[in-house]
């Protein structure tokens, strides 16, 4: 876990609802956290899905790649960690981690790639660029 402030961070409990019959977070919720995470995290840059939307700029994800670690279960604490960075001159890639709390378990690594599409097509993420801090 970092202690880096330029790493966004949001915290989270497992509610048992998450968990399947062997008493852990099933692996398909662990994608909903990181995706409230990474709109959590595009807020805090005033980036807004809406706005974008209205703009006729969508925001998609291209690839999921996640490795589990250890598994979290029900009432947990846990923070899932955001950073992004660019590929190419259309992909973004978020790099999130998963740590329980507060004993820094290391629980999942996961790299999610997406795009900026104008009418379903691809297009550079522009002002995004700057608004997310990829333009130094």
């Amino acid at each position: 876990m970092t202690d880096n402030p330029e790493i966004f961070g949001l915290e989270f409990v497992v509610r048992d609802y998450e968990c399947d019959l062997q008493g852990v977070v099933n692996n398909a919720n662990y994608q909903h956290y990181l995706e409230h995470a990474r709109h959590a995290f595009l807020i805090s840059k005033g980036i807004s899905f809406f706005d974008l939307h209205n703009e006729g700029i969508d925001l998609i994800v291209t690839r999921v790649e996640i490795d589990y670690k250890y598994p979290l279960r029900s009432c947990d604490k846990f923070i899932v960690r955001v950073e992004i960075q660019r590929e190419g001159n259309a992909r973004l890639a978020f790099i999130q981690d998963i740590f329980r709390i507060p004993d820094n378990k290391y629980i999942v690594h996961a790299k999610v790639t997406g795009i900026a599409t104008k009418k379903g097509r691809p297009v550079p993420p522009g002002r995004l660029i700057e608004q997310l801090g990829l333009d130094k």
